[in-house]
């Protein structure tokens, strides 16, 4: 039971980590100083649609995996 509670807090956060991939990406998170913002602006405009898409994919993969694994743990 220990190990499956580790891998859906796991799950939850490779989701949390595409999310944030995918907000960033789109310019929706902003952080930082005004240099701190600049340098994050021009890495987001240059590679902005493989965070995109990689970021949108790992939410949906974790996404699936989390309700497949609370079923799997209601079920049990």
């Amino acid at each position: 039971m220990q190990a499956s509670i580790f891998l859906l807090v796991l799950e939850v956060l490779l989701f949390a980590l595409g999310l944030y991939l995918y907000l960033f990406a789109r310019g929706v998170l902003s952080f930082g100083s005004d240099e701190s913002k600049a340098r994050a602006e021009e890495f987001r405009k240059g590679n902005a649609l493989w965070m995109r898409l990689l970021g949108l994919a790992l939410a949906a993969i974790m996404a699936i995996n989390i309700v497949v694994h609370v079923k799997e743990m209601m079920a049990a």
